[in-house]
């Protein structure tokens, strides 16, 4: 009896360290593969050149990628576009003797549907959410006004004269509001208009106009 109840704690007591022996042997294994990834993970990071590890410049957490909806690309490009062609003002030679100057430069199409998105936008929404179209457009020009002010000294300029020119334009066009959330429901509104006010003023000099040239100090 004494020598069964020894063999019973004897296999019991193996059980138990062989057990032991195992969660340790588990632990040890768990503990490389983290060692392992984590150095894989530094070796990655330090590579790309984003986190700045080594002599790589540290750009904190700007250097992790952060999504940018195109419309803001967009946006800056139609920005730099307006200032390029549109919110200059040339500066022409002088105005022809023996007849009224007139202005023959009328805003385009782009430079009107530029001030129209300006004054009623329609880019900017959210697809299923929220999407606005401007359909069928149509624009009327009008000259109100044409005048040239009395010749002036303008710095950076020299005698010149301001050729005032002013036009009226007026869009006809279709559009079309979707929503779709909290109740889905579109808005189509046929017989929109807009009047926008379009300035092309512009510069003439006036008389023989030397080049500037840097005086002596």
């Amino acid at each position: 009896m004494t020598n069964t109840t020894d063999s019973q704690s004897n296999n019991a007591a193996q059980a138990e360290r062989l057990d032991s022996a195992m969660k340790g042997a588990s632990a040890l294994s768990s503990l490389a593969r983290k060692v392992s990834f984590v150095t894989m993970a530094c070796v990655a990071i330090g590579t790309t050149g984003c986190w700045g590890v080594g002599t790589n410049y540290n750009l904190g957490f700007l250097g992790f990628p952060i999504p940018v909806s195109p419309y803001y690309q967009h946006k800056a490009e139609e920005d730099f576009w307006k200032k390029e062609r549109y919110d200059r003002v040339p500066i022409l030679g002088p105005t022809t003797s023996g007849g009224a100057p007139v202005a023959l430069d009328p805003p385009s199409d782009d430079e009107v549907m530029h001030a129209l998105e300006s004054a009623r936008p329609v880019q900017g929404g959210i697809p299923l959410l929220y999407e606005k179209q401007r359909n069928d457009v149509r624009i009327i020009k009008e000259k109100i006004a044409d005048y040239v002010d009395p010749p002036r000294f303008y710095p950076l300029i020299g005698p010149a004269q301001l050729h005032h020119a002013h036009y009226k334009c007026t869009i006809y066009f279709e559009e079309k509001t979707t929503i779709g959330y909290p109740v889905p429901h579109t808005l189509h509104d046929r017989e929109a208009v807009e009047v926008v006010y379009i300035d092309h003023n512009h510069f003439h000099m006036v008389g023989d106009v030397e080049p500037y040239t840097t005086p002596a100090l």
